[in-house]
Parts: structure tokens; sequence; C-alpha cells
């Protein structure tokens, strides 16, 4: 595994929660608990996709008589629509 060396700034709380986990001893420095806790952050949105994934797999596998009507389509996305133009006023 290759090491890319980077410099950062962190929050006081940010900070603070790294250095209890070194003290701790969870991690034995800062860069190990950077690190340790982004993999655990990254995996915990692996886990999330893979289950949304499987979700949406399963609700298209239904059979089309079980699908629950959302109305038009511009129905769903009238609000982005709305979102978008309040932005565009903006500029």
């Amino acid at each position: 595994m290759s090491v890319q060396k980077q410099s950062v700034s962190f929050t006081d709380t940010a900070y603070t929660f790294a250095r209890e986990l070194v003290e701790a001893g969870e991690y034995p420095n800062m860069s190990a608990a950077v690190s340790g806790e982004l993999a655990k952050a990254k995996a915990e949105r692996d886990r999330e996709q893979s289950l949304l994934e499987a979700e949406l797999e399963r609700r298209m596998a239904l059979p089309l008589d079980q699908w629950e009507p959302v109305g038009k389509a511009t129905d769903v996305t009238a609000g982005a629509r709305a979102r978008l133009a309040a932005v565009a006023q903006k500029t």
C-alpha cells in the first residue's frame, strides 16, 4: 500500500476526536487515526450504496401490477425545478 503525504487542517472538534482516539490506544498516531476513520467512513458509504442498489433491484424485479404509481414525471421533479429556478434568479 502506498502512502501519500498531505498537509491538512482540522476543526478543533475533529482534531480533538482524532487525538482522543490515539490517546485511547485505538490508533498508534494521528495519521493512522485519520486514515482509519476515513476507511470506516468509506466502508459505511459502500455498505449504504450496496443496500440502496439491492433495494432498487428488488423493487425493479416486482411485477408491474405491484408497482406504486408516482404520478406524472413533472410532479416528481417539480421541487427540483423550482429550486433551480430560484437559484437562477439569484444570479
